[in-house]
């Protein structure tokens, strides 16, 4: 009989989707295709915040003040009447009908639905949703909703990028790459701010740290900011310079104000979630809810006209100390109240534009008794505080003020300030207002990323070395008779040769199939068995790409042979994976000094 010599084929059981050796990233060169797009999808995100501004703008003018135009304007010339009372129910009722006939997928702010499109819905939008998003953000902003186009325009642009996709063969993973990249080159558009636009990619809506995602997201930025000249002009939104000289402990107040914006982001998101479950309590259809919410509105309007609308104004005149002490203290109270109300009703909004003025009215105010003698600074602040602190973004909240200023000097200030707000709300509430928003839909999301352990790790560090194995040589009568046996446990074992070079796999569905077949019984395994359709791994291997192994080809046992000889060196199961996962969330867990006082050092 002659002796079985394994094959040194090399095979795919992978179907090309994993490697062994990936370099640093696993990025190829189809990262140039989604940046093509991506140039694409910027123009178009840029040009789609263009439109959804003067929607908003149009509406404004042709409800509060009788003319069609597309300039920005301010409610704060609004005079109080009845007509303030009307018209923010009337439009939440309009939003009402737009969300239960058209789709659901409008009610809210605009950053969830993104997200659970991309964790969820494969990154698929609708066409719907490109539509009545920016039209039903047109109406609650231009009605008096206390909201910012940002959340909207987030939502548009990701509708873009989403449907042009949807053109192409593509994965989820790349419809992803180009979701983000249209609602990224939509908030560079409004803003001004193409740092924090891919920030906040990275830190809220990519869900990993990949060239393959970066690099296009960081493109449609870039084209979107050259759009933005000659679409909203030049310079940064709020240009501002500060010349603020701070004490030696000045560094220390501005951790304060990260502590204070901290407690107010969780005092907030706590009310908001307190105020919808209100909402949800309500013996009438969610239909009417904005509705009820843009009572609200309008009661606070009749208080305080200032509140309602987007209020760039107001941020202006913080940030430039514009505003009297009492006009600040009205704005944050009255803004807050409808806020409130408003968006736990499920109408159309974003939450950007009203964080930076609740933080940054907090920040003025407290910036009075602050060292520097510039309330306008501490506005800043507490504006990039709030932001990173709420969203639980805090390089994007630092990033943000630091470009619709275009102050670069205010950046170690911001950083300290949003930082420790971050640290404040992630200490004191399990989700953010984001992602609370989506638990309550029943999807719990991690926002905390790592690299696996599986790609830091070498097959050679898990696999059992001393396998039992069975010689090429054993008859299969022979085989069937050890199988059949009660005290063998394994279900499969590996058959070598003389030299222990891996011949095949036998395993106990194997032994039955064979059980009763004479002609088989005196035959070898050697003659029964290849390593042609045995997937196999080197001791070199990650454990990655043991496991793409397994689920490539269902098998939950792999040999480990040496490249050079074949010989088996070890073999590797699922409860090996799992050992591995245990010992990493031990490095997490185990405390131990390794060092102590009377410890003698070693020469």
């Amino acid at each position: 009989m002659a002796q079985h010599q394994p094959s040194n084929r090399p095979h795919d059981f992978t179907g090309g989707l994993s490697r062994r050796e990936a370099g640093d990233f696993t990025t190829d060169r189809r990262v140039l295709v989604l940046i093509g797009m991506s140039i694409i999808i910027g123009t178009a995100g840029a040009f789609a915040a263009w439109c959804l501004v003067s929607l908003i703008a149009l509406v404004t003018n042709v409800i509060w003040f009788r003319q069609i135009g597309i300039e920005p304007a301010s409610l704060a010339a609004v005079p109080r009447s009845l007509w303030v009372v009307l018209v923010p129910p009337l439009g939440g009722f309009v939003i009402g009908l737009m969300a239960r006939f058209g789709s659901e997928k409008i009610r809210g702010h605009g950053i969830p639905e993104a997200i659970e499109a991309i964790l969820i819905g494969g990154s698929r939008m609708s066409p719907k949703v490109a539509v009545l998003k920016p039209l039903s953000s047109a109406i609650s902003i231009g009605t008096g909703g206390p909201f910012g186009a940002e959340g909207p325009i987030i939502m548009t642009g990701g509708a873009i990028g989403s449907l042009f996709a949807q053109f192409f063969h593509m994965s989820a993973a790349e419809r992803k790459t180009l979701l983000v990249a249209g609602a990224a080159a939509g908030m560079t558009a409004i803003f001004g701010s193409p740092i924090s636009a891919v920030m906040l990619a990275v830190e809220l809506l990519l869900f990993e740290w990949k060239p393959r995602s970066f690099i296009p997201v960081a493109v449609a930025a870039c084209v979107s900011i050259y759009w933005r000249p000659l679409l909203f002009g030049t310079g940064p939104l709020f240009p501002t310079h500060f010349q603020v000289d701070l004490p030696w402990w000045g560094i220390f107040a501005c951790a304060a104000m990260g502590i204070i914006s901290g407690l107010q982001s969780g005092l907030l998101t706590t009310l908001l979630y307190r105020i919808e479950d209100l909402f949800e309590a309500l013996p009438i259809h969610w239909m009417w809810w904005p509705a009820l919410g843009g009572l609200v509105i309008g009661l606070g309007g009749l208080i305080e006209p200032r509140a309602m609308g987007v209020g760039y104004d107001i941020i202006d005149g913080l940030l430039n100390n514009r505003l009297l002490a009492p006009a600040v203290l009205s704005i944050l109270l009255v803004k807050t109240i409808i806020w409130l109300f408003a968006l736990s009703s499920g109408t159309s909004g974003g939450v950007l534009a009203p964080l930076l003025i609740f933080g940054g009215a907090l920040g003025w105010l407290v910036g009075l008794v602050m060292p520097g003698n510039d309330p306008g600074f501490w506005a800043l602040l507490g504006m990039a505080a709030m932001m990173g602190g709420t969203m639980r973004a805090p390089l994007t909240g630092t990033f943000f003020a630091m470009e619709i200023t275009g102050d670069v000097s205010t950046l170690v200030p911001l950083l300290a300030a949003t930082v420790v707000a971050y640290a404040v709300t992630v200490l004191l509430l399990r989700r953010s207002i984001l992602t609370e928003k989506i638990a309550r839909r029943g999807q719990h999301i991690t926002r905390e990323y790592g690299v696996d352990p599986f790609e830091l790790s070498r097959a050679r560090e898990i696999m059992i070395a001393d396998v039992d194995t069975l010689p090429v040589t054993m008859t299969v009568g022979e085989a069937c008779d050890f199988f059949a046996s009660q005290e063998r446990t394994h279900r499969i074992y590996p058959v070598v040769d003389a030299v222990g070079r891996l011949a095949g796999i036998v395993s106990r569905a194997d032994a039955l199939l064979w059980q009763g077949e004479a002609a088989l019984a005196v035959q070898t395994l050697g003659e029964n068995v290849t390593d042609d359709s045995v997937p196999v791994g080197h001791p070199d291997d990650t454990v990655a790409f043991i496991a793409d192994l397994m689920l490539s080809t269902g098998d939950g046992r792999i040999p480990i042979v040496d490249p050079a000889s074949g010989k088996l060196c070890g073999l590797i199961a699922r409860k090996d994976l799992l050992r591995l996962r245990s010992s990493y969330r031990s490095a997490e867990l185990d405390r131990r000094p390794y060092l102590t006082a009377g410890a003698k050092s070693k020469a």
